[in-house]
Formats: C-alpha cells, sequence, structure tokens
C-alpha cells in the first residue's frame, strides 16, 4: 500500500473520476457527503484538510479525506458539519489502519459518523446508531401508506394541519430547489435562532461553515449539489432545509422553520412535501442521518443503517496522549446516553440555558 498525501483541490480529473466510480460501486459511500466534490470545497475553507491517495499494484483503490490537527490528531474532512464519513474505496479493497494512519501523518483519527464498510476502523467504533432512511423509490404514495400505516394519529395531524395552514395563511407548496441567496440566508438564520433557544453550538456562528454552505448551494455538481428546499404558505418562506444531492440520494444537513409558524409543525410539513418533490425529481432515498428521541424524523423513516462514533490510534506517544485525555469523557457520554432519564435532564439542562441567553447571546465556538 502506498499512500500520498495531497491538498482537496490538487485532485485531477483522473481521480476525481475514479472516487465517483469507487462510490457508484458500492452502496455505503453513496452520501454527496463523502462525494469529490465536498472534500474539495471543504478544502477551500478548511486549512488544515488533506486527501490521502491510497495506490496498490500502480492503481488507485482508495481516498482517505481528512483534516490534521495539533499533535496529530485527525478529523474527519469538515467533520463538525459532516454526517458520513469514512474512507472511499474500490470494491474489496482492504487496508491496515496503523499504516493508514501513518500515511497520512496521524497519531489518531477521531470520527463520528462512520459510514459501513469500513472493517479497519469499525473495531475503533465506541458508539453506535441507526440513521433515519426515507425511502420513496416506489413513490410517495406508496410511501406515505407505508408510514400512516405505522403511525396513522401523526400523519392525520399533519394532513389537518396542512389543511389549516392553506386556510390561514396561504396554499401551502415546496420548491425543491431554490437558488435564492437570500432565502438560504434566511434558513440560516432562523438555525441560529434555533441552536440559541436549544443551548446547542450554533455552528453558523463559524464563517467557514457559512461559505462551506454557500459554496456548495452555488455548485450543481452532479454527485454533490446544494439543494435548498423552502416550504412556502403562499408567498411567504415558513421552512427550509439545505441538503445535499446526488442523482439518486438527497442527504440531510441544516432543517430550520420560522417559529413564529411552530404551531402547525412546519418542520414535520416540510419534510412531507419534501419527500413527495424529491419522489417526483428521481430521487429514491433521503438519508437523515442520526436522530435521537421522539424527533418527527422517527416517525416519517423507513429503514437506516449503522453509522459509528470512535477513534482509531497507533501506536505513538501523541495516541497515547489523546486517550487519556478523551476516553474518560467519551465513557461518561456514553453512560448519558444510554440513562433516558440522565439524557433527558442533560437535553432540559442545554435548552433551559438557551432560553436564559435568549438570542443575542454569544454562541459557544467550534470544537
Amino acid at each position: 500500500m502506498q499512500i500520498s498525501v495531497i491538498r482537496p483541490g490538487e485532485l485531477g480529473p483522473g481521480e476525481i473520476a475514479e472516487w465517483r466510480a469507487m462510490q457508484q460501486s458500492t452502496p455505503e459511500l453513496a452520501s454527496p457527503f463523502l462525494a469529490p466534490e465536498f472534500a474539495i470545497a471543504a478544502g477551500e475553507v478548511r486549512p488544515g484538510a488533506f486527501v490521502a491517495v491510497i495506490s496498490e499494484g500502480g492503481r488507485n483503490v482508495g481516498f482517505f479525506p481528512f483534516e490534521r490537527h495539533a499533535m496529530g490528531v485527525g478529523r474527519p474532512i469538515a467533520g463538525w458539519v459532516s454526517f458520513a464519513q469514512g474512507v472511499v474505496h474500490a470494491p474489496g479493497a482492504e487496508f491496515d489502519t496503523a499504516a493508514l494512519l501513518k500515511g497520512a501523518g496521524l497519531a489518531v483519527w477521531e470520527f463520528e459518523f462512520l459510514v459501513g464498510g469500513q472493517p479497519w476502523f469499525a473495531p475503533h467504533a465506541a458508539l453506535t446508531a441507526e440513521s433515519v432512511l426515507i425511502d420513496v423509490a416506489d413513490g410517495y404514495d406508496a410511501y406515505l401508506e407505508r408510514i400512516k400505516a405505522r403511525s396513522p394519529r401523526t400523519i392525520k395531524t399533519a394532513m389537518s394541519r396542512l389543511r389549516k395552514l392553506g386556510r390561514e395563511i396561504g396554499e401551502p407548496r415546496v420548491e425543491l430547489h431554490s437558488a435564492s441567496v437570500a432565502e438560504l440566508r434566511l434558513l440560516m438564520k432562523w438555525k441560529s435562532a434555533q441552536y440559541r433557544r436549544i443551548g446547542r453550538p450554533d455552528r453558523f456562528g463559524q464563517p467557514w461553515v457559512v461559505e462551506l454552505v454557500e459554496r456548495l448551494h452555488a455548485g450543481r455538481a452532479p454527485g454533490c449539489s446544494g439543494t435548498l428546499t423552502m416550504l412556502y404558505a403562499g408567498e411567504e418562506p415558513i421552512a427550509g432545509h439545505i441538503g445535499l444531492r446526488s442523482p439518486s440520494l438527497l442527504a440531510g444537513w441544516f432543517p430550520a422553520y420560522d417559529a413564529g409558524y411552530g404551531k402547525y409543525s412546519p418542520g414535520l410539513l416540510q419534510h412531507l412535501l419534501m419527500a413527495r418533490a424529491a419522489a417526483e425529481a428521481g430521487i429514491r432515498q433521503m438519508d437523515w442521518s442520526t436522530s435521537k428521541g421522539d424527533d418527527y424524523k422517527q416517525t416519517l423513516r423507513t429503514g437506516g443503517h449503522p453509522v459509528a462514533e470512535g477513534c482509531a490510534r497507533r501506536r505513538s506517544a501523541g495516541a497515547a496522549v489523546h486517550w487519556v485525555r478523551n476516553t474518560p469523557v467519551r465513557r461518561a457520554r456514553q453512560y448519558v446516553l444510554d440513562n433516558p432519564r440522565l439524557h433527558g435532564l442533560a437535553d432540559r439542562m442545554l435548552r433551559s440555558y438557551g432560553g436564559l441567553r435568549g438570542d443575542s447571546g454569544k454562541t459557544p465556538t467550534d470544537r
């Protein structure tokens, strides 16, 4: 195994074509977050972004996008806002974890949304969860009947609120992709306000996140294009979602809505109508990564696939220091997540904290 490390922008047309072919040949790698266009866009806003090009016998067999941080700590490229992570590889390829990290110049590699089919990293997972997958391959009507059979009350309530929205505000409609920069910025404003309300770090408080989203929204690459879906009541925008699209898959990224319309459940309505628009446009699946609790996305899901969080290390002084600093925290987090009472308490404390600060308060910084 030979490894050369380059900046994402140094990928040539041949390497990009190989990367795309690897994605197309392995279902677990289909996410636009794993597309070369995502890595290239991230490389333009993240100075520590690299790609390890892995070759064997004179041919490329894998691409490993990552960010290099202090003390040899590696993280997924744009990992704070990337919801599918791992090595994009040729079918049947096998890698040695220690050799891969060494070749990339890393002592450790942290991951949060490791996709399936990564046996070299899977043993290092500390947490596992299942993604929220919405399958509309058989059309929207078949999808709606499927979830209605499982959650009739939720769908009945959603349809009632959809009619109420039409009567009181204006006829609801969804545009699968809006090219409007003004509407994209409106969505970011809604999302920042939501983060503050619930006491979570505001991703749009980081200029590089804003720039990355704007770049992908403006691009129309076939394997990874920013898709801004907007829900309107009449001419009034009330909810939106910026996701990443390939020809057959729409990956969830940032959904948000105008809190003034909260009584209509705009998030639920938007996702239902977005599923219809997606099916009509030839999209077969919508992948919303993980979603805990009684979130409405759980009601809408038809299936899922495993994602994992953890850290791969090779034998080195930097890896040892990283283990000492991070393992107790990870174990404590797992304990809280596994205990519904503690998890609920932690969530309420964060929401209270966000409410005390108000929308004008300072937001936490990038990790």
